[in-house]
């Protein structure tokens, strides 16, 4: 079987790893890097590090609007899967390369499995949430990280060839922690203590273009009772920067750190502070409590868990939730138990697809 599987951002390559090891035992597989993220921290580092096969075909499409960068990909897809001819695309996530990946695959007629279906926010102001919607409403074939996706599919109307796989984020972490505590000196390079920082992400489009939200988490970053450990997206130390934000000395403001490094500060992390729907998985794998920068995730089960909480944008209720959240003792395996690679390429192999077949 001939397969094509797209990536284009951080948590694609992240989640590619694991599928095409098992794929690639029996089929071939003809892996498309859109471009999406092209800055060698926020890419090519995790190709180098994870052992992903290069890329058959880079579209380089960079960044630009949401509109014109799904616009490249999509006509620049559609030449490499005319000339390829494959018999499944794969698509993942929610971005921009899944949305074009989809939308393409579907002119062409051709089938196409959707890795990590079914998760909803609820909230169409965010782009993820639209790409995730579009991406179900034509794929063919769902695999899903946890038994909660899959029933928001079946409330969808779509019941059919849905797979609860399990979470591939959690394969790579189980295969890549070990790596990463040999290879990773962050700690070091950083002076941290394990236990005695909190690490944070931001990088939704909510919280960097909207100037009043960005400054909502900048003052409470700066309330914040400990170091805080601040890998910046380049989108958002651009929004920083127009913003005139300043940070007091505890909180470090650092450029993206590749996979190994950002697994050892996660898991030697106090607290996870994101509006990252990947970090707050990795978080709840690593057992950490994470303090979600959003008013909703799509990631509800870790929220129901009790691993996950809501803080919103508010400086003072984020401060309160910094210091007094803590999670109960059990941390049920919602995401399955890191074979979801192999899982997807079994099913693949033994439930044929075409274009186009019956969902309900």
């Amino acid at each position: 079987m001939k397969i094509v599987s797209i990536v284009g951002a951080r948590p694609e390559f992240i989640q590619s790893a694991p599928v095409s090891r098992a794929l690639r035992e029996r089929h071939q597989e003809i892996l498309v890097h859109t471009g999406q993220h092209y800055d060698y921290k926020m890419s090519q580092t995790f190709f180098d590090e994870l052992g992903i096969p290069a890329p058959d075909y880079n579209l380089e499409v960079g960044s630009g609007s949401h509109g014109k960068q799904t616009a490249e990909i999509l006509t620049r897809l559609e030449d490499v899967l005319t000339r390829e001819k494959p018999d499944l695309v794969i698509v993942r996530g929610d971005t921009n390369s899944t949305l074009a990946g989809v939308l393409a695959a579907a002119k062409l007629q051709i089938p196409t499995a959707h890795v990590e279906a079914g998760e909803r926010s609820y909230d169409r102001r965010m782009p993820e949430e639209l790409n995730r919607l579009v991406a179900d409403a034509l794929a063919d074939m769902y695999f899903c990280a946890s038994q909660s996706a899959v029933r928001r599919l079946a409330d969808e109307g779509i019941r059919a060839r849905v797979h609860w796989a399990g979470d591939v984020m959690l394969d790579a972490m189980q295969y890549n922690r070990p790596i990463a505590e040999r290879k990773s000196d962050a700690l070091r390079r950083l002076e941290l203590m394990p236990g005695q920082y909190a690490l944070v992400t931001i990088h939704r489009a909510a919280n960097t273009d909207d100037p009043k939200r960005l400054g909502n988490l900048v003052a409470a970053l700066n309330r914040a009772p400990e170091t805080v450990v601040f890998p910046a997206h380049p989108r958002t130390r651009g929004a920083l920067e127009r913003l005139g934000a300043t940070f007091k000395p505890h909180v470090k403001l650092i450029d993206p750190v590749g996979y190994f490094d950002m697994l050892a500060l996660e898991a030697n992390a106090r607290l996870i502070a994101t509006d990252s729907g990947g970090v707050q998985r990795e978080a709840y794998f690593l057992g950490r409590p994470c303090l979600t920068l959003r008013d909703e995730t799509e990631w509800t089960e870790t929220v129901e868990a009790g691993w996950n909480v809501l803080g919103g944008n508010d400086p003072e209720h984020i401060a309160q939730l910094w210091c007094t959240f803590a999670p109960p003792a059990l941390k049920p395996p919602i995401f399955g138990e890191g074979q979801a690679g192999q899982r997807i390429a079994e099913i693949i192999e033994s439930e044929p697809v075409t274009f186009g077949m019956p969902r309900g």
